[in-house]
C-alpha cells in the first residue's frame, strides 16, 4: 500500500482523458450491445463504463443486474481478456508477389497502436504473462506480438466482487492485483485509490489531482479484497497434485466429460492464457499474389491435430483430455506454472455447463481412491 493516493469519483473521468491526451486509445468493459454481457471494447469515456453493475455467473450462464450503487467495476470479469489486444484473432503475416518471373516475400509492417485497457483483473495480469512468456520468449520472438505488447498500458483495478464460477485465490492469481501494471485502482463507494507501478503510469498520475489515502480508505480496499477471497467457493487442487492428471490418461471419467462436451471451442476461445493458432496462403485466381494469414485456433477443432495425413485427436475425449492436462500438468514443464489462472470464463461461457475445476478435482480424486 507504499505511496497510495486517493481521488474522488468524479476524477475518473480526468484519468480517462489523461490517458487519451497521451495519444492512446482506451479499451474498457462495456455492455455488448444484444448479448448482455461485458467485454473490453474502445470507450470514449466514463460515460460508456458498466455503472451500477454486477455480473451473475455459473455453468453456462452470465447475466448483469442492477446493484443499486454507483459503482463502475463491481463485477468479476468480462467475456474477453487482454488476449486479442496482444494476440489478435486473425492477422496477416507476410504476402507474396510475382514480379518479372520471381516471388517477392513481403512481411506486413502494420503499425501497433498505443493502446490503454482499462479495469484488468489479477487473473488476466497472470495470463497477459503467460502470454509475454510464449510470445517473447529468447531467440523465438514474435515480432507481432512485441510490437503490440511495446504499445500497451493496463490500467488494473482490484477485485471487489466475486462471481460463482472465480477460483483464483486457489491458483495464487488473484483476487489482488500484485504486478504487471501501469496503474492500479481500488475502487470504493466515493472514489478511488491509485498506484503506479510503472515509469509510464507515473507520468499519467501527474496529470491527476489526487491527495494522500487515509488509513481508513486503506483499510476499506484490504476488507473488500479479503471479503472477495472468502467468497470464492471453487478451488482447483493443489498444484504439487496437478500432475497426477498425467497418471489418469485411461480414467472413463475422461468418457463421461466428452460425453456432455460439444468440442465447440468456446472455453479455449474465451481463456486469457490459450495461444494455440493455425496458419494458411490465401491466393488470388491470377496466380500473381497470395497473402499468408494466421488464426487464432483451437486444440478443440479436428484440423489441429492434423499430422501427417492423420487426426491425431480425433475423438471429444482426446481433445478435451489434451486440454486439461496440458492446461494443468504439462504446461508447467514449459513455463513453471499452470497455464489456468482462475478466471472462471471456461465454466461460465460452456454451453454444456462443463465445470473444468469440478472435472479436475474428480480425476485427481479417483487417481488417490485408485
Amino acid at each position: 500500500m507504499k505511496d497510495m493516493r486517493y481521488f474522488p469519483r468524479a476524477g475518473l473521468a480526468e484519468l480517462i482523458a489523461a490517458i487519451k491526451e497521451s495519444g492512446y486509445r482506451v479499451i474498457g468493459p462495456r455492455v455488448e450491445p444484444g448479448q448482455g454481457g461485458l467485454a473490453y471494447r474502445e470507450i470514449a469515456g466514463v460515460e460508456d463504463l458498466p455503472r451500477g453493475l454486477s455480473d451473475e455467473q455459473s455453468p453456462a450462464r452470465y447475466r448483469l443486474h442492477p446493484n443499486g450503487s454507483q459503482r463502475y467495476f463491481a463485477w468479476a470479469n468480462t467475456s474477453s481478456a487482454i488476449k486479442p489486444f496482444v494476440f489478435t484473432p486473425r492477422e496477416k503475416l507476410w504476402t507474396v508477389v510475382r514480379k518479372e518471373g520471381r516471388l517477392h516475400f513481403e512481411a506486413n509492417h502494420e503499425v501497433a497502436k498505443k493502446t490503454a485497457v482499462f479495469g484488468v483483473r489479477a487473473c488476466d495480469l497472470a495470463a497477459l504473462a503467460l502470454q509475454d512468456a510464449h510470445f517473447l520468449r529468447g531467440a523465438h520472438t514474435d515480432v507481432f506480438y512485441r510490437a503490440r505488447r511495446e504499445k500497451l498500458l493496463l490500467v488494473a483495478v482490484n477485485c471487489s466482487h466475486a462471481a460463482e464460477t472465480c477460483f483464483c485465490a486457489s491458483t495464487g492469481d488473484g483476487p489482488e492485483v500484485s504486478d504487471g501494471y501501469d496503474l492500479l485502482l481500488d475502487e470504493l463507494d466515493d472514489g478511488f485509490l491509485i498506484r503506479h507501478g510503472s515509469t509510464k503510469g507515473a507520468m499519467i498520475m501527474t496529470d491527476l489531482v489526487t491527495q494522500e489515502a487515509s488509513p481508513e480508505q486503506i483499510s476499506q480496499a484490504c476488507a473488500q479484497g479479503e471479503l472477495c477471497r472468502e467468497r470464492q467457493t471453487r478451488a482447483l487442487p493443489e498444484a504439487s497434485r496437478l500432475p497426477g492428471l498425467m497418471q489418469r490418461l485411461e480414467s472413463p471419467l475422461w468418457d463421461e466429460v466428452a460425453e456432455r462436451c460439444l468440442a465447440c471451442g468456446n472455453c479455449t476461445a474465451v481463456c486469457p492464457s490459450c495461444f494455440c493458432h493455425r496458419e494458411f496462403d490465401s491466393p488470388l485466381l491470377n496466380g500473381k499474389h497470395s497473402e499468408h494469414w494466421r488464426d487464432a485456433d483451437s486444440c478443440f477443432s479436428e484440423d489441429h491435430s492434423y499430422l501427417v495425413g492423420e487426426v491425431v485427436r480425433a475423438h471429444t475425449r482426446a481433445r478435451y483430455r489434451q486440454w486439461m492436462t496440458h492446461k494443468l500438468a504439462t504446461w508447467v514443464e514449459q513455463y513453471g506454472r499452470t497455464g489456468c489462472t482462475g478466471c472462471g470464463r471456461c465454466i461460465t461461457w460452456c454451453p454444456a455447463g462443463i465445470d473444468f475445476v469440478d472435472e479436475a478435482n474428480k480425476l485427481l480424486s479417483a487417481e488417490e481412491e485408485a
